[in-house]
């Protein structure tokens, strides 16, 4: 069949109960009473706790919102919003004690103040993000950190591969802090950890080792981004999430999924990681998305070498057995 821009559309109902079925098996193999997931106030993890109720009923979902002093106020606001309209019980648990005790934020401010020794966190916004637009623009992943004051950029430098794995390595403590309290209360109430990553995050490494990808099953890990909406929309999550723009919500300014990572919109992303994982001719993805050969490419590069880098996070770790 021709590749087009439709080639991602679904069957909304036969993708549903697929998707509810594979949940209900693992949940009746495993012998356990249920999930329990984290509700981030996004998209996937809204997508999931509709099918998940769907699935087996609400009393056998349970909600967890793990805010932190840095998280967007409305991820909450709209995490509780669509907890209540499934009418599931949830907890609303503030880690930031917890990822103090750990030092989080002392550890990646004093990677900051090492670049721009003036930083306060009381007073200034960080954002670190990659070239933009890589379809128009041949450059490499590199970051930038970015300092804010009041909202206007007060000094921007780029981020070199030491310092910037000092950032991610603190930043990530608040995927698997919250993953311990995920597992905390699943284990406390014999049930599974639902995962809320998506294709292209899962294909390209979008997630965090034993944080967000540390679950028991992944129901939508085969779903493109563009399909999490579609379904997401005909299973009416609430309206704000749909209209929200996919964020990380991990640093204490906004930075988007495509200035952070992706580096092109989503239903891009979408299509031609669609193309290159189906190898799809180059001049039918020319002629259906208006793309040269040099664009295509360049994307393709990013995908490959993304996916490469990232391997050990899909696997089990390597052993003797």
């Amino acid at each position: 069949m021709a590749f087009t821009r439709r080639s991602l559309d679904i069957d909304v109902k036969s993708e549903q109960e697929r998707i509810m079925n594979f949940i209900q098996k693992h949940v009746r193999s495993r012998k356990k009473d249920g999930i329990v997931v984290g509700l981030s106030g996004g998209i996937d993890s809204a997508l999931i706790s509709i099918l998940c109720v769907k699935a087996l009923g609400r009393q056998k979902v349970f909600g967890l919102i793990l805010p932190e002093k840095e998280s967007n106020p409305v991820s909450r606001k709209y995490a509780e919003k669509q907890a209540k309209r499934l009418d599931i019980d949830y907890e609303v648990i503030d880690i930031t004690e917890t990822l103090e005790s750990f030092g989080v934020y002392n550890r990646r401010d004093n990677v900051i103040r090492s670049l721009f020794k003036d930083y306060d966190d009381e007073r200034h916004r960080i954002k670190i993000t990659l070239p933009a637009d890589i379809l128009n623009n041949d450059t490499l992943n590199i970051f930038t950190l970015q300092i804010l004051e009041e909202g206007k950029p007060l000094w921007t430098g780029r981020l070199h591969k030491r310092d910037l794995n000092r950032i991610i390595a603190a930043t990530d403590i608040k995927q698997r802090t919250r993953m311990v309290y995920l597992y905390y209360y699943a284990e406390s109430m014999n049930r599974l950890v639902c995962g809320t990553t998506n294709r292209p995050e899962t294909l390209q490494g979008f997630f965090v080792k034993h944080g967000d990808g540390g679950v028991d099953l992944e129901p939508i890990a085969h779903l493109y981004k563009t399909q999490v909406f579609q379904l997401s929309k005909e299973l009416c999550a609430i309206d704000e999430i749909i209209q929200r723009e996919p964020s990380p919500d991990t640093f204490n300014s906004y930075v988007g999924d495509e200035e952070f990572y992706f580096r092109m919109p989503y239903e891009m992303v979408d299509l031609l990681l669609y193309t290159w994982e189906n190898d799809v001719p180059l001049a039918e993805v020319e002629k259906e998305l208006g793309l040269t050969e040099v664009q295509i490419k360049r994307a393709y590069r990013d995908f490959t070498s993304k996916f490469n880098s990232t391997e050990h996070l899909r696997k089990l770790p390597p052993s003797l057995m």
